[in-house]
């Protein structure tokens, strides 16, 4: 991924059509609403694709337009009201609507803010997806595609990275989805977008589960995290030292720790509880970490078994292991 792909594939609508065809999702879903023919587990009406330059939206906007959505990219959020509407009078799928909205806004956060409250006032319901990637990474796709920083005017590359977090931050923290891209490559991006929204029928919270090391850092788009390294760790034995947590032997190792299975037993307990808590304030996506020291065995194979858990509950889940590989 690189940020040629959120620079270069912008394509604004055209003036004077902002008000007719740069539309997408309201009556059609406010219909809907009323007639209370919708599920709120199912995927949201209108989904707000938005975050960092450089982070992906662009690869973001691409996967969901090759699973049928309708996507308009660059969109003031002023206008996000006004495709909504035209949606509804072309009589577009209520359920596959998304806008791209960057902070090249002026006002950003107010205008995002605002026509979400409109949004929602008139019964849609409204997801907001947060791509992000650290300073370095961000940094390393610019330079990569030699194009400066929207927001850097006159000065550095990482002050125009430093200004548009802080823009964002208010909008990251309400996101109901956050997505790191730092570690990911498009078609890793793809493919995750599409696992979130590959299967509007599909009810129920969308779990993400990521084993990860603390010594490389936590995942910023965690919602939940929790460490093992209270379990003793097969890197002190010589002959799991070379495997990870997917391997049986080392698996067989760490669930046969005293407190392991105690500790399983108790997270899905918590799970069950905040899954439900997701559920009545409208959470769709939860990414669940589970870290060790160098996120190699404990926290892989412990991870694997939190993911079934929750697949045995019938939750709609995938596993990622950021950091397998990098010892």
């Amino acid at each position: 991924m690189s940020a040629a792909e959120d620079n270069d594939k912008r394509s604004a609508a055209p003036e004077g059509e902002a008000g007719e065809g740069a539309a997408a999702v309201v009556a059609a879903a406010a219909a809907a609403a009323v007639q209370g023919d919708r599920d709120d587990s199912r995927d949201p009406a209108f989904v707000i694709v938005t975050g960092m330059s450089g982070a992906g939206r662009s690869t973001a906007a691409k996967a969901l337009e090759d699973l049928g959505w309708f996507v308009i990219d660059n969109l003031p959020p002023g206008l996000l009201f006004a495709m909504a509407e035209e949606a509804g009078k072309v009589k577009l799928a209520a359920d596959k609507v998304a806008a791209v909205v960057d902070v090249r806004s002026l006002a950003f956060t107010t205008d995002l803010n605002a026509a979400i409250e409109e949004l929602e006032g008139r019964g849609v319901r409204v997801r907001v997806v947060f791509l992000e990637a650290s300073d370095e990474e961000l940094v390393r796709r610019f330079e990569n595609v030699r194009r400066p920083h929207p927001l850097q005017g006159d000065g550095r590359l990482v002050d125009g990275i430093a200004r548009e977090r802080g823009i964002l931050r208010e909008v990251r923290a309400n996101a109901d989805l956050v997505i790191d891209t730092s570690s990911h490559n498009v078609h890793e991006l793809r493919n995750k977008i599409v696992a979130y929204f590959g299967g509007e029928d599909r009810p129920g919270l969308r779990v993400n589960v990521v084993s990860f090391g603390f010594k490389y850092g936590l995942p910023v788009d965690a919602d939940l995290v929790v460490d093992c390294r209270f379990l003793p760790n097969p890197h002190w034995v010589p002959e799991l030292r070379p495997m990870n947590g997917l391997d049986t032997p080392v698996r067989e190792y760490v669930l046969g720790q005293p407190g392991a299975k105690e500790f399983l037993d108790a997270y899905e307990e918590v799970l069950k509880v905040v899954a439900a808590g997701y559920a009545r304030e409208g959470k769709s996506y939860a990414t669940l970490a589970v870290g060790c020291t160098g996120g190699k065995h404990r926290s892989v194979a412990m991870a694997e078994q939190v993911a079934g858990r929750l697949r045995d509950r019938g939750m709609e889940v995938q596993v990622s292991h950021r950091d397998v590989g990098r010892e």
